[in-house]
């Protein structure tokens, strides 16, 4: 089985060698500290790369790799990042040929693709379930909120930003848009709504029958099931995975109560959701997966 190296750069860098879907050795991390949370942000983006050569050299592959793939946040087309929020120095940025060139020095001429951080998570989750003949759609639901659609095909797929409500009060997305998923899901919205409660607080309260919590709780599992019967609606049924640090907050039973009354046509109706590990580990797998792919179109 070829070898390849996938690598994630969000809330800082992270880098394994993969072999049939699975990674050799183990993962390195930079900073090792899970806690650190803003290694990256402001740094330019070249010292990011010359950073990620270092950790890709500590992983002391010992056989050339034949294809690399790396996920990151934000708009990435061609390799290259038409838009990035959360890493705004990365905006403009050629990505692929930048990584290609740091990494030359250390394999030569190999294959290079970057991909939304999204993107390879649903990668990852299809190859380690077991599902990478199938079309699987997966929510990772966090300081943002991530779409990740598997198999990958070029477009924005930006979930995230689906419009969930027409209240022009909903104002609490990164991007500055109203009414989007991520302003009533993502964890850094619901601190600007409850200035009060942390995420955690507020489930908690919900579930001791504070009013407001509760009706923020309804609020949020039905944006979730809005934006995931739209994609139903414009990419077909299929299975759709929840993952990321927030999950933990979902109610399945009450998603799907929520999503049978949005998806009505029957041809529509063979979707099913599902709460599932993430995690750096996985993604880097989808990164190898996706690049994988695009080395074998050519």
């Amino acid at each position: 089985m070829a070898l390849g190296i996938g690598i994630l750069i969000t809330e800082r860098i992270s880098a394994a060698i993969v072999s049939d879907n699975e990674i050799v050795g183990s993962t390195l991390a930079r900073p090792e500290d899970e806690s650190i949370t803003d290694s990256l942000y402001g740094v330019p983006a070249e010292t990011v790369v010359e950073r990620i050569g270092e950790v890709v050299r500590e992983l002391n592959c010992r056989e050339k790799p034949s294809h690399i793939g790396m996920g990151m946040p934000g708009i990435v087309r061609n390799g290259f990042v038409e838009d990035s929020p959360n890493l705004i120095q990365f905006k403009g940025v050629n990505m692929q040929t930048l990584v290609s060139d740091a990494l030359g020095s250390i394999f030569g001429d190999v294959s290079v693709s970057v991909f939304n951080d999204a993107d390879v998570m649903a990668a990852g989750v299809a190859a380690v379930r077991g599902h990478l003949d199938k079309l699987v759609r997966v929510w990772t639901l966090g300081t943002g909120i991530g779409y990740g659609r598997y198999p990958f095909t070029d477009g924005i797929w930006e979930g995230g930003h689906s419009i969930v409500t027409l209240d022009p009060k909903e104002q609490f997305c990164g991007c500055g848009g109203k009414g989007h998923l991520e302003g009533i899901m993502g964890q850094r919205a619901m601190r600007l709504r409850f200035m009060d409660l942390e995420p955690e607080e507020i489930f908690e309260h919900a579930g001791e029958g504070d009013a407001r919590c509760v009706e923020f709780v309804k609020l949020w599992h039905r944006a979730l099931a809005a934006a995931t019967a739209t994609s139903v609606h414009l990419d077909g049924p299929g299975k759709f995975f929840v993952t990321g640090p927030n999950a933990r907050f979902l109610n399945t039973t009450l998603l799907n109560e929520y999503l049978h009354e949005m998806v009505k046509l029957s041809p529509l109706q063979g979707y099913s959701t599902e709460v599932v590990p993430g995690g750096e580990a996985v993604a880097i797998i989808g990164g190898v997966v996706n690049a994988a792919q695009v080395l074998a179109r050519g």
